[in-house]
């Protein structure tokens, strides 16, 4: 991945280590948080927000058994929020108006499931 800031950007040179080439990413996953060449976080904002909402599933099964509300916003606490809050204040700042509202979806959704509010990063 190359991140030029130049105006004129001219295509970079091939990179060889050991007579290798080095192959170009648009994107990679570095301790957890995906970057991107044009520095945008919709790619993290998305892998973000489907893997929060895979939670949401355990969370309805959870409410379905039957358990209680104190227990359900723990487990979201643990297991959705945690994912949503990784290293947020590196890429949240920098995050588009559909990007936040894709986030935001996700937590009103888990509102809905525990019947009870809670908050995190509403602008």
């Amino acid at each position: 991945m190359i991140i030029d800031f130049r105006r004129c950007k001219a295509e970079p040179l091939p990179l060889y280590i050991n007579g290798d080439c080095v192959e170009r990413v648009h994107s990679f996953k570095f301790l957890g948080t995906h970057i991107s060449d044009n520095l945008t976080w919709s790619v993290h904002t998305m892998a973000t927000a489907k893997k929060a909402q895979q939670r949401l599933h355990f969370l309805r099964l959870l409410k379905k058994s039957g358990l209680g509300e104190k227990l359900l916003v723990t487990f979201y606490h643990s297991t959705i929020e945690s994912i949503l809050a990784y290293c947020v204040t590196v890429w949240y700042a920098g995050c588009s108006v559909v990007d936040k509202k894709m986030l935001q979806r996700v937590i009103n959704t888990a509102q809905k499931i525990i019947g009870c509010s809670f908050f995190f990063g509403r602008d």
